[in-house]
């Protein structure tokens, strides 16, 4: 089962995501903030990461660069959650280490678009 790592601090966004995630048979690993985002992504071995970037603790982009920093972490795909979007975000966003962008409001069918594009990329190609 794919296992996705949910890090999102609105309860009305996770508890959507997660409840239409599972019944897609996903698995979700809930985070509420950039710093448990970072550790859960060390410790449950995520197949991808949805990362709000406006989050409590430590934003998105510093978790994106952090987890991207670290070595002893596989290469995990991240897709940035965010409600940024003007000129400029996406490509903050990637520079971070995100290797996608999703504005709010989320257009599920379009994320789970994203998701299967990025599982589907062997490993070398997200590097």
């Amino acid at each position: 089962m794919t296992r996705i790592l949910l890090v999102e601090d609105h309860e009305e966004i996770w508890d959507f995501l997660s409840r239409r995630l599972q019944r897609r048979g996903y698995e979700v690993v809930l985070a509420h903030d950039g710093q448990d985002g970072i550790e859960k992504a060390r410790g449950t071995a995520p197949d991808i990461i949805l990362l709000d970037m406006n989050l409590p603790v430590l934003d998105g982009w510093t978790a994106a660069r952090t987890m991207r920093a670290d070595a002893s972490m596989p290469r995990i795909p991240i897709i940035a959650l965010t409600a940024h979007a003007m000129s400029g975000d996406k490509e903050k966003t990637l520079a971070a280490g995100c290797d996608d962008y999703h504005a709010k409001p989320v257009d599920f069918s379009k994320l789970l678009g994203q998701i299967e594009a990025l599982l589907q990329q062997p490993a070398a190609a997200q590097a």
